[in-house]
């Protein structure tokens, strides 16, 4: 049987390593109460066995699963989500009303992929993605209320990443779960000052000025802790939701610079890459340049391509 890597928190939150790319790059995160459990966000098809060999570990059975709450639907994060409610009777998917289409037909959404990762490259991250019967997808409206086990969980619009995507508030202990809205931090990248967050811009949706107000609606929720898809808890979140939203506004005005330049992509992962060196170096991150660039390179990539797509589409 598969070991899952997996890291416990209180309130009966557990975050399950998808095993995307490299280890503690992606998370996707088990709530369990009172004897019913919800997976938020699950990785691609070859997360699946992770995350049933978290279930194995922790004593829960599949039917126990109650949900699969998709904070959206960028593959990284519900490319898995089909196959895996195959090995769960009876859970349902929970998506913004903007995604539930393409769960049940993802064919829109493999087109888009292939686009931003190529042919090989989306069949070896991806595999097949399997759609879901539209009467298993639970649209995740605004303000919705999902109850498990007499715990509530709140959904949340939250685009600026993209349209169809929304956070999930658990109430009761104050965590958010943020999928890609309220930035990316890998835990190897802390420092005695925190946490190092990042905004993601990847394409094609991203708006900096949806997803400062994104940020702001998160920040006026008072959480205590945030939980990310890229890489799990982080704290202290009003100095980090400050620190995103000025990077928001510093990559937008980075990509503009750029606009007119014959190669622009280059150009903005460039200076990009220069500036979050500079952040690492101020934040305290020791790390040689050539590892930096290991653990972001990928973000940078996807980044300047998101960039280019705004500015594409704002022009």
């Amino acid at each position: 049987m598969l070991q899952a890597t997996i890291i416990q928190y209180p309130h009966g939150i557990t975050a399950i390593d998808t095993g995307y790319i490299r280890p503690g790059l992606a998370a996707a995160h088990l709530i369990v109460e009172a004897g019913h459990a919800a997976f938020i966000d699950v990785g691609t098809n070859d997360s699946v066995p992770r995350l049933l060999a978290a279930l194995e570990h922790l004593g829960i059975a599949r039917a126990a699963v109650d949900f699969v709450l998709l904070t959206h639907v960028h593959l990284d994060h519900a490319g898995g989500a089909g196959v895996l409610l195959t090995e769960l009777p009876n859970a349902r998917a929970v998506v913004h009303p903007r995604g539930a289409p393409h769960l049940a037909d993802p064919a829109r959404l493999i087109a888009a992929s292939i686009a931003v990762y190529g042919e090989a490259h989306y069949r070896a991250l991806y595999g097949e993605i399997a759609p879901i019967p539209r009467e298993r997808i639970l649209l995740a409206r605004n303000g919705e209320r999902i109850e498990l086990g007499g715990r509530r969980l709140l959904t949340i619009d939250t685009p600026g990443h993209a349209l169809h995507h929304c956070s999930i508030l658990d109430e009761a202990h104050a965590n958010v779960f943020t999928g890609d809205t309220f930035g990316l931090s890998y835990r190897e990248l802390d420092t005695a000052a925190g946490a190092f967050v990042l905004p993601t811009t990847t394409p094609t949706q991203f708006d900096p000025e949806q997803l400062i107000a994104s940020i702001d609606r998160i920040l006026e929720l008072a959480p205590q802790a945030a939980f990310l898809m890229h890489f799990s808890r982080i704290t202290g979140l009003q100095r980090i939701g400050e620190s995103l939203k000025a990077q928001v506004r510093e990559l937008a005005a980075l990509a503009r610079r750029h606009a007119a330049d014959p190669d622009r992509e280059v150009a903005i992962r460039e200076e990009m890459r220069s500036l979050w060196h500079a952040r690492a170096r101020a934040h305290g991150i020791t790390l040689p340049g050539e590892r930096l660039d290991q653990v972001l390179g990928m973000d940078l990539e996807l980044n300047a391509q998101g960039l280019v797509a705004w500015l594409e589409r704002t022009a």
